[in-house]
Order: structure tokens, then sequence, then C-alpha cells
């Protein structure tokens, strides 16, 4: 299946010299990637990317920037974020052994995707960056009022010492 927003690169056209390559989505991809992520809607997605070959794979590296709407997690208003996310991706050829070896990944080690069919995808790598840079549950200004209408205490209130104080007031109230 084709991702929304593809912008495939051939991997025989990436040398050791860095490639700038600076992709932006559509209107039409950014509405279908909207519905995929589950967002309100995606105003602006763009990726400024230097492409290059090392001897363990193909290096991305650069900028995905994006303006989005997300759905509030309590209220469902639209609530604006925007992404301006490093990207540092190593696409690898796919493992002759399959992915059963363990391997040991240093703090510094980058994300890998497997190349499949002699391309790396630009624009599907920039899409999941996106999307994972975005806060998983947004609250719109009205979220508090929504969840204490509908009884939900705050953290606050639910600690170890909420109880405590609850009881205080109850205390204080009867003297």
């Amino acid at each position: 299946m084709t991702p929304e927003w593809s912008r495939p690169e051939k991997i025989d056209t990436i040398g050791e010299r860095e490639k700038p390559v600076t992709i932006q989505a559509s209107e039409e991809e950014r509405r279908a990637l909207a519905g995929r992520f589950g967002l309100v809607s995606i105003d602006a997605l763009t990726a400024d990317l230097v492409v290059r070959r090392d001897a363990m794979g193909i290096l991305v590296t650069g900028t995905v920037r994006a303006k989005v709407a997300q759905p509030c997690s309590v209220t469902g208003d639209p609530v604006p974020a925007t992404v301006d996310e490093p990207v540092a991706l190593r696409f690898v050829e796919p493992s002759a052994h399959g992915g059963d070896e363990e391997i040991e990944l240093s703090e510094d080690s980058l994300d890998t995707i497997e190349i499949e069919g002699g391309t790396i995808d630009l624009g599907e790598a920039a899409a999941e960056t996106m999307a994972l840079s975005l806060d998983p549950f947004p609250r719109s200004p009205h979220a508090a009022a929504a969840l204490k209408e509908a009884g939900v205490i705050s953290e606050d209130e639910a600690g170890p010492f909420g109880a405590l104080a609850g009881l205080k007031a109850k205390l204080e109230g009867k003297e």
C-alpha cells in the first residue's frame, strides 16, 4: 500500500555527498494524513532533509515542520499544535537473518528503517516523525472545567494528602 504522502528516493541515486531534499505535502495528502493520525486538520507539512550514504546505510537528517489541530482528549475541541522536529534516521538493507537477532543500541543510535524495493520513502518517514512528536493527550482550555463538571478529581486531590485536605475541611466546618 502506498502511503498518503509518498516521496520515494531511489537508493542508487544517493552517494556519499550530502543531497538536500525539501518536500511539502499537498492539501489532499494533508487531509488523508489527518484522517490516518486522527487529527482535526494538518494546515502545513514540510520537511527539509539531507540524504547521504555512509558505511551502514542511508543517513537522513533534517527537520519536519507542521501546523496541525488535534482533538482535545477531553472535549474533542480543536487544539492547535506546531511541530518543529529534528529527524535522524538510518535506512538499512534488510537483515539476511530476519529480525530475530538481538542488537545492542547506544544512546546515539539512530532509528533504523529497512530499505524496501531499492527506495526509501522520505514522505512516510516525515509523516511518522510528525505524528510521533505530537502530544498524545492534548487538552483544550475548557478541559479542566469539563473534567470537574464530570466529577473527575485532579491529581492533587487524588494524591495521598488530598483525602486529608478534605477531612481537614470537614473538621474545620464542624467546629
